[in-house]
């Protein structure tokens, strides 16, 4: 791996909606970049001189269509010491939109990685939720295929951090109604549309009920926000699992193989199995 103490690579966030919302050092790495890498290049000149500067390198595109091929000339660049601006056409680069595969190129390359911090619909859609934010997960986009969809969603079925998802609206309803299928008609969400718009709304309640809403059709950037899997709670009392762990002793299975087996059929840890069957025969 060769490095470069000169050229470095700036990931700037941009505003999601409101332009006023573009951090302060935007329009100067804007304004010094060598090379400036946009996800929509026409955007991004509105932008710029919504924000009264002018772009001062050379602006290339870098989406989602040609973001393998240009990549290594971008590293290249990186390498022989320019400084290239990153930005999408909202947000933060690479958290859903092109940027991952210009990092790692970038850090194979042993050259310098910086962020210019910015809004992030992710982060805002979790603060306005009203759903525990102390531990989350982002998953993005859900998968298109309503069977791959549906796999993907049962495996967080007992995912307890805070769920927060992208989603096109045209596929919302299909998505509200695979979660309240997987995750449970009840549990919690918030749809978020808009965030920071003219029109921004956020809608809060059970997925069943979210999912209803959505069916005649929603418009506009949406992400979704939903509660993660409450705690599992013992489906017995600590004497019936400890007379279900006797019964299997009785029937000539090993005390921990039939504490291991209850548990499992309880949901619940071993641990409150085993302490069941001591409190009894004490």
């Amino acid at each position: 791996m060769t490095g470069t103490d000169e050229g470095v690579l700036v990931l700037a966030g941009t505003p999601i909606g409101e332009a006023g919302d573009a951090p302060p050092r935007l329009a100067a790495e804007l304004a010094e970049a060598d090379v400036v890498a946009a996800e929509d290049t026409r955007r991004l000149r509105r932008l710029a001189s919504t924000l009264g500067v002018t772009v001062g390198g050379r602006v290339v595109s870098y989406f989602e269509g040609n973001e393998a091929a240009r990549t290594p000339e971008l590293a290249d660049e990186l390498a022989g010491g320019a400084r290239v601006l990153l930005v999408t056409d909202a947000g933060m680069p690479s958290v859903s939109d092109p940027g991952y595969r210009l990092v790692a190129a970038a850090v194979e390359r042993g050259v310098r990685v910086t962020a210019v911090p910015g809004p992030s619909a992710v982060l805002t859609a979790l603060a306005v939720s009203g759903l525990p934010v102390d531990r989350f997960c982002f998953e993005g986009f859900p998968p298109r295929k309503p069977g791959e969809r549906a796999a993907r969603l049962r495996e967080l079925a007992d995912e307890r951090r805070t769920l927060v998802f992208f989603e096109s609206p045209h596929r919302l309803a299909a998505s509200l109604t695979a979660m309240a299928e997987a995750l449970g008609a009840e549990r919690n969400a918030a749809v978020c549309r808009e965030l920071t718009k003219t029109y921004e709304e956020v809608r809060r309640g059970p997925l069943e009920e979210l999912a209803r809403w959505a069916e005649p059709g929603v418009r506009g950037e949406i992400t979704v926000v939903v509660a993660g899997a409450e705690p599992a709670r013992p489906s017995a009392e600590p004497a019936e699992l400890a007379e279900r762990v006797a019964a299997r002793e009785a029937a000539g299975q090993r005390r921990k193989e039939a504490i291991a087996e209850v548990a499992r059929e309880a949901g619940v840890p071993k641990r409150i199995v085993f302490d069941a069957v001591v409190a009894a025969k004490g």
